[in-house]
């Protein structure tokens, strides 16, 4: 008899550990279900927001203070790389035709017509062009350094505030990992405030440390492509110039020959 109460008893003790272990067990799979449910929520509402309000809202997310300088990095870049996009547009011209027309007006009507004509063109090339008729009467050697120097002027004016892109393109992913070191450090700070590790603890921090960072690294990406692109095009307005160039001395040795 003794050995069956003790028996029922173990049977007792081992149902009501397992029944307390399930009973502690339940509510956190309630709540990681329930963390589920809400992260898919949160995942569906900004799947219906519209695209600049999401962005709106990872901008706050990341901490206006930081985020802010690199917005205005890439604002400030962006404004910079457009004008000297539609400088260099607007500075084309189609140079076959342009070299035509100067050569046809030194053949028929003289130095003083060619002069006007790259007067009222605009463009680098018809600067360097205009430049190097006006030196005509000092000799073809002057008119050669005038065409180095007054080249060297334009090329210098096509690259006019690349500088400030190029410094915008590095202070950008340097404030974003700034804002991450701050970000890393708030975590801690909360760490060692709460005395424990736990999600809940260091989201915030980390959260606004990931997201100045990507904040940065865009800025400094979209701010580099521009930055590439008017590289391209000044270079092959300069190569342009410098052929257009020996074409003038070319034409400027056979008109004085004549």
């Amino acid at each position: 008899m003794k050995k069956l109460f003790l028996v029922l008893a173990a049977a007792a003790l081992s149902f009501g550990a397992a029944y307390a272990q399930d009973a502690n067990e339940a509510p956190v799979e309630e709540v990681a279900v329930e963390q589920v449910v809400e992260a898919e929520a949160e995942a569906v509402e900004l799947a219906g927001e519209p695209m600049h309000f999401a962005l709106m809202k990872k901008f706050l997310e990341g901490g206006w203070e930081w985020m802010l300088p690199v917005l205005v990095c890439l604002v400030l870049g962006l404004a910079i790389a457009i004008e000297r996009i539609l400088y260099l547009t607007f500075a084309q011209i189609n140079t076959k035709k342009f070299v035509e027309k100067v050569e046809e007006l030194l053949k028929n009507e003289g130095i003083e017509a060619a002069k006007e004509f790259c007067r009222n063109t605009r463009g680098p090339i018809a600067s360097i062009y205009y430049q190097g008729l006006m030196r005509y009467d000092q000799g073809i050697e002057a008119v050669e350094k005038a065409v180095v120097s007054y080249g060297s002027v334009q090329q210098g004016q096509m690259e006019s505030g690349l500088s400030w892109i190029s410094l915008f393109i590095a202070l950008s992913p340097s404030l974003g990992f700034m804002g991450t070191v701050v970000g890393m450090i708030q975590a801690f700070d909360d760490i060692q405030a709460q005395a424990t590790i736990s999600p809940a603890v260091v989201a915030g921090g980390i959260k606004v440390a990931l997201l100045t960072t990507l904040m940065g690294l865009i800025s400094a990406v979209i701010l580099q492509v521009f930055f590439n692109y008017i590289l391209s095009k000044i270079e092959g307005q300069v190569v342009n110039m410098e052929d257009t160039s020996i074409t003038l001395i070319d034409m400027l040795t056979a008109y004085n020959k004549r």
